[in-house]
């Protein structure tokens, strides 16, 4: 199996979504209860802009097993993703919670939940999540100056003095 996971990932970085989708397809059809498989079908298809049918795979993929060595990460974060292009924004920010309290040091969770929030109104919460993850992260020195007075006001952006 690590011989087809290989070529299916090969084929997804070189573009060949078509040939990449193919191969997961027949690999799910042989190995249909192992996660890795779920998971490598429903990045092909999320690569594709398959976005809808690659949520029964990525579920898949989840519930069987996939282990964090194996992206369950990448899963969660895929998942998230999907369901927010999707319109499924509660689900979004469901999962994507999900993936930042089991890898809180993933700054992809929180930016991702970001918009999310953003879809579902939850304005606040939304530039919380980014401001504090930029604050955090940057190595641009003229926000790095600024990242007590960023973190500060990211708790609260509605407070006057």
């Amino acid at each position: 199996m690590n011989l087809a996971i290989e070529q299916i990932t090969t084929l997804r970085k070189e573009g060949k979504l078509d040939e990449a989708l193919a191969l997961a397809k027949e690999l799910v059809q042989t190995e249909s209860e192992n996660p890795v498989a779920q998971y490598q079908c429903a990045w092909c298809h999320d690569s594709a802009g398959l976005e809808k049918e690659a949520v029964p795979y990525y579920k898949k993929a989840i519930e069987r097993g996939l282990s964090p060595e194996d992206d369950l990460a990448g899963a969660l974060l895929g998942l998230g993703s999907t369901y927010r292009t999707l319109g499924r924004y509660e689900e979004a920010a469901e999962t994507l919670a999900k993936g930042m309290q089991q890898f809180p040091d993933d700054r992809s969770f929180p930016v991702f939940l970001s918009m999310a929030y953003y879809n579902l109104g939850r304005h606040h919460e939304a530039m919380t999540l980014l401001l504090q993850n930029l604050a955090e992260t940057t190595s641009d020195p003229t926000i790095f100056a600024y990242k007590k007075a960023l973190l500060f006001y990211a708790n609260d952006l509605d407070k006057t003095w």
